[in-house]
């Protein structure tokens, strides 16, 4: 793509533009309310271009061009970028009381971060300078409202309004630990800097910490914590009005079109009644009569990855087999786990195509070497995989309702002298599967409900000769 085709598509909206040469080095970081008019006034000027800037045009192979949510995220991340890059044709601005600073007080047992003009050496650490006071002034706000660092200039003995709009942690009181908001700290530092893929990977990784132990409250308040950086990252540049699955096909790196999706659901009753599904769809909408559904037969045990492992080998190695067509994409229902059982397979199959995973609890967005990636609410390309993967869901469950109205849901406890239908569903219930019920002793089967010794013992006679 050339520069002209590159300027053709810039958004009409506030944004960071970096120029790159030939070799992708970046030549220059600006800002822009409209990035579009703004990068079209270099190549278009209505007047004569300075020497310097004719020369750095003339040099422009590339413009990569990160929208942002406002014009003050845009100058943070403006600033970051020219730290990180250092561009030769960035004219840096004289680091002196005529421009402002944002300064992060780590001299102070509980940091604070404001706005100063002058740069001492007081142990505290700067960030800048700024070019426009009132856009820092928007951005400090904004990072207030994400990053809830005290305000005070001393700590008081009381709760300000600050904690109770959730704007401060609370430190004055002992509401947060000294770790806690050391870590707060940190995840400041790290957005200061741009790097914000590392730094909502940090906060996704807590919140899969504190979903884990079940504080749902604090796994609520990193997710809106990240669902506010993820309006400013540097991927909101995929998020454009050309659709759900275009959006989608940008998100996870792909070339190609993403026309064809297969989404795969496996599912359980007790461990007796192990299925699969799998549902197609084309450019968005559900292609039914492409569905297909497993009984699973290679995983006795609740297993869920077995069970993944088990449809996506099944499905592909016979698409192989008859020389099918691959899809662009598969998405499986559940976390890393089950991403990394999927893909496994594909590669004993040596087949090349994209996987991703989506959790339900958290909807975090799982892909192979990156770390979980968490879409806004109103993400076109979240509600596609939401929509997706609660259809393979459905159509597991209905394939489960209909072994069952046949009665297929045999299991080797059937083979049991004494075990009937009330038994064996007592078992179930209590053990959780066959093989944990092979396990257990005859004691504890007869606590079982409805369980005799008489049965007890023709479970542990049954399964010792296996």
């Amino acid at each position: 793509m050339d520069i002209k085709e590159k300027i053709t598509g810039l958004p009409n909206s506030c944004g960071v533009y970096m120029m790159k040469d030939e070799a992708g080095a970046v030549l220059y970081v600006g800002k822009a309310k409209d990035l579009k008019r703004r990068v079209s006034s270099y190549f278009h000027p209505r007047g004569h271009l300075s020497a310097r800037i004719g020369v750095l045009i003339s040099k422009v192979r590339d413009i990569e061009y990160p929208p942002t949510s406002t014009s003050a995220e845009a100058l943070i991340y403006e600033n970051s970028l020219i730290k990180q890059h250092n561009p030769r044709y960035n004219v840096a601005l004289r680091d002196d009381k005529s421009y402002p600073m944002l300064k992060l007080t780590t001299n102070e047992p509980f940091p604070r971060l404001m706005i100063t003009r002058g740069k001492k050496n007081d142990g505290a650490v700067y960030y800048g300078p700024y070019a426009s006071a009132s856009l820092l002034k928007e951005a400090l706000a904004l990072m207030r409202r994400i990053f809830p660092l005290r305000t005070c200039g001393r700590l008081g003995k009381d709760l300000c309004l600050s904690f109770h709009i959730k704007q401060c942690l609370g430190p004055c009181v002992d509401k947060v630990s000294g770790s806690e908001y050391k870590s707060l700290v940190a995840e400041v530092k790290l957005f200061l800097e741009g790097r914000q893929d590392e730094l909502i990977e940090r906060i996704s990784k807590k919140m899969a910490e504190a979903a884990a132990r079940k504080d749902f409250e604090k796994a609520a308040e990193l997710r809106s914590r990240i669902e506010a950086l993820a309006s400013t990252r540097k991927e909101r540049v995929l998020y454009s009005p050309k659709g759900e699955v275009e959006e989608l096909g940008a998100l996870i790196g792909l070339e190609g079109s993403v026309d064809v999706i297969e989404a795969f659901d496996v599912s359980n009753i007790m461990g007796t009644l192990a299925v699969g599904s799998m549902v197609s769809f084309y450019k968005g909408r559900p292609k039914r009569g492409l569905y297909k559904r497993f009984r699973i037969k290679t995983v006795q045990s609740i297993d869920d990855y077995g069970m993944m492992r088990e449809v996506v080998r099944r499905r592909y190695s016979r698409i192989m087999a008859e020389a099918g067509r691959h899809p662009d994409l598969i998405l499986v229902d559940g976390g890393r786990g089950h991403l990394e059982a999927a893909q496994g397979e594909l590669v004993k199959l040596n087949l090349k195509i994209p996987v991703i995973a989506i959790a339900k609890e958290l909807e975090n967005i799982y892909i192979k070497g990156r770390g979980p990636l968490v879409l806004p609410r109103d993400s076109k390309a979240l509600h596609l995989l939401q929509r997706i993967r609660d259809e393979a869901h459905r159509f597991a469950v209905q394939y489960h309702k209909l072994l069952a109205r046949k009665g297929i849901t045999r299991s080797e406890l059937d083979e049991i002298r004494g075990i009937g239908p009330k038994r064996k569903r007592a078992l179930l219930s209590t053990f959780g599967s066959v093989e944990n019920i092979k396990k257990v002793s005859k004691e504890d089967l007869l606590k079982t409900r409805g369980m005799n010794e008489g049965s007890a013992e023709a479970i542990i006679s049954y399964f010792a000769k296996q």
